[in-house]
């Protein structure tokens, strides 16, 4: 049995037709917002697939609310019916979820409406990300192994440094650190060696039997040096040519 009186359910029911005629009647006079007419009779043109989407945009625009505007009233007419269609199986009232009455104010305010306050669809925010971002957080997602203890391999971060070596849509202007003088330097652990632990092992050369040290001197053992790290007692080269 309705908690609904007759006189609360007679105007309900009038509020619903008043509403589902006044929708019918705003896509009717203006053509289903004149989606039935194809975009070009609004640009003039004979076709719109040479054009750029540029020289259409506000056409295009406006197309983009008019779909929305259309959805709305179709959903709002769906759940006019539903209500309808609910009074005449006397179910009208309930709560689709729950079951419980839904209150004589919260109907009069929504009469469409077939949820109580609680069980409200429109309170639970939809979940739109990606489902690509998953594996996105922590950044590389699961193919980072840099906090595990237990691994030290190839993983996908250095995937994505040798991919970036080759270079990127940024820019010095735009890097984070203000004190960028090479794109080389934008690079994830830019200053990492790479293929070498020990920094003098990247210009120290030896025999195939670990003899005749030779020190390579190029832009590593410059570097090297210049950032006071080793000495230059090292060089066997030095050292004779001071004797």
């Amino acid at each position: 049995m309705s908690h609904l009186t007759s006189q609360q359910l007679s105007g309900l029911h009038a509020e619903l037709l008043r509403q589902q005629q006044e929708i019918s009647h705003r896509l009717q006079n203006n053509e289903h917002y004149g989606l039935q007419d194809a975009m070009r009779d609004s640009t003039g043109e004979l076709s719109e697939i040479d054009n750029h989407p540029g020289d259409a945009a506000t056409e295009l625009y406006n197309r983009s609310i008019d779909i929305s505007l259309l959805e709305r009233d179709e959903h709002e007419l769906e759940n006019i019916d539903a209500a309808l269609s609910a009074m005449e199986k006397g179910t009208y009232g309930s709560c689709a979820v729950c079951g419980e009455a839904i209150s004589f104010e919260r109907l009069s305010a929504v009469p469409a409406t077939r949820f109580c306050k609680e069980h409200n669809p429109r309170q639970n925010a939809h979940f739109t990300r990606p489902v690509e971002e998953e594996l996105l957080s922590p950044p590389f997602g699961r193919t980072s192994l840099d906090e595990r203890e237990d691994q030290n391999g190839f993983d996908g971060e250095d995937a994505w440094q040798i991919v970036e070596s080759w270079g990127s849509s940024n820019s010095p202007a735009m890097a984070e650190d203000s004190d960028i003088s090479s794109y080389n330097d934008m690079e994830i652990e830019a200053d990492e060696n790479e293929g070498f632990v020990e920094p003098w092992e990247n210009f120290i050369a030896t025999d195939i039997a670990g003899n005749h040290v030779t020190v390579i001197k190029g832009s590593s053992y410059r570097h090297y040096m210049d950032s006071e790290e080793g000495s230059h007692l090292l060089d066997p080269l030095s050292k004779r040519e001071r004797e």
